[in-house]
């Protein structure tokens, strides 16, 4: 295929979140045996440090490097904490959270059942990172979600 033949946006997920770890390598190790990750490739510059990789986790995929400040790619842990979140949707929130507090996560809200019909647990992981697990049990209306909420 050619460069005027290749499509300018991939088939399948089209959004990635991509998260920066002070140790990449340990990270990708974090989540495989904490959230079942798979390692699609990795990228590891001439200095050692990772400068790319891929991981999937259900259908979804998120990309992982190691510091690189000078890029503007810096860790929670350099940040002092995280504005962001990645949630993915599994098969069982309560077994794969428990899986991650054993690998060593910190659960910050154990699972739950929400009024907007999911099952949820939040973590973070020893990255720094926030994690929803979220599994669906319930397919609501839009109203039925907004009657559902808690009055304020």
């Amino acid at each position: 295929m050619t460069k005027s033949q290749v499509p300018p946006i991939p088939e399948g997920q089209t959004c990635f979140p991509y998260l920066t770890a002070r140790s990449a390598a340990e990270a990708i190790d974090f989540y495989k045996r904490a959230l079942g990750a798979r390692e699609e490739f990795r990228v590891t510059m001439p200095d050692g440090r990772l400068g790319h990789a891929e991981l999937s986790i259900g259908r979804g995929r998120f990309y992982l490097s190691d510091e690189y400040p000078d890029l503007g790619a810096v860790s929670p842990a350099t940040l002092g904490g995280t504005s962001a979140s990645v949630v993915v949707y599994v098969e069982d929130v309560d077994a794969l959270a428990a899986r991650a507090a054993a690998a060593g996560a910190t659960i910050e809200r154990p699972p739950r059942d929400t009024p907007f019909g999911d099952r949820m647990a939040w973590l973070r992981d020893p990255y720094g990172h926030r994690w929803a697990l979220a599994s669906r049990i319930e397919e609501l209306s839009l109203e039925e979600k907004q009657r559902r909420l808690p009055a304020t």
